[in-house]
């Protein structure tokens, strides 16, 4: 945190982006964007990683009610694929900005850059563990996130989703190897794509015999 720097400190109508599930193999990119209301304040806000899971869901809840606006926004699989991730974070960024029912003053993206928006905006560099409506836009993000991927782990039991959120862990890299790729794997990523290859060329060596 910045020296004297008050967290709590929420500006009027600035709205906080930030995203969740840039670095998983499969599954969307979440954003959110939040404005808070200064006069009702939310303690306990933090960079989302940083908090507990039962504290990220408490927050959930107590930011969707006391929010002046609030939007929850994706990329999907194929976009990412079709866009790579970068770019399909930008374009989830920009929607979750769009879809606020009230425009911001300006909206501060959490890391070095920001998308393409009609509202003045700035980038801020772990703005989740500075800026109190980037904190609030994290733990949207994260727990809608981590709901998915909980969803997912019953659609596709065996890769263990639930724990590891999609990211390259031993255990989901094992299965994937091991049970191959799902329609919800990103396809542009390498482990994905060689687990696809793999594939292809067991079916066609099963398909020669």
């Amino acid at each position: 945190m910045q020296t004297g720097l008050d967290f709590n400190l929420v500006e009027d109508l600035v709205a906080g982006v930030d995203e969740v599930g840039r670095g998983p193999l499969c599954g969307a990119v979440v954003t959110a964007a939040v404005i808070l209301d200064p006069n009702r304040p939310i303690l306990g806000l933090n960079d989302s990683k940083k908090l507990t899971e039962a504290k990220r869901e408490k927050l959930y809840e107590e930011i969707c009610e006391k929010a002046l606006s609030f939007c929850i926004a994706r990329a999907e699989v194929e976009e990412i694929d079709q866009l790579n991730i970068l770019h399909a974070t930008m374009l989830a960024m920009q929607r979750a900005v769009e879809g606020l029912h009230i425009t911001p003053k300006l909206a501060l993206i959490d890391g070095n850059r920001c998308p393409k928006l009609n509202v003045p905006s700035a980038p801020v560099v772990k703005g989740d563990s500075q800026v109190p409506a980037i904190a609030a836009a994290s733990i949207l993000a994260k727990v809608t996130r981590d709901r998915e991927m909980a969803a997912f782990e019953r659609i596709y039991p065996g890769y263990g989703i639930g724990g590891h959120k999609g990211y390259p862990t031993p255990v989901h890299l094992e299965a994937l190897a091991r049970l191959g790729p799902t329609p919800i794997h990103r396809r542009s990523f390498a482990p994905v794509r060689a687990a696809f290859e793999a594939r292809d060329l067991q079916g066609d060596s099963l398909f020669k015999g």
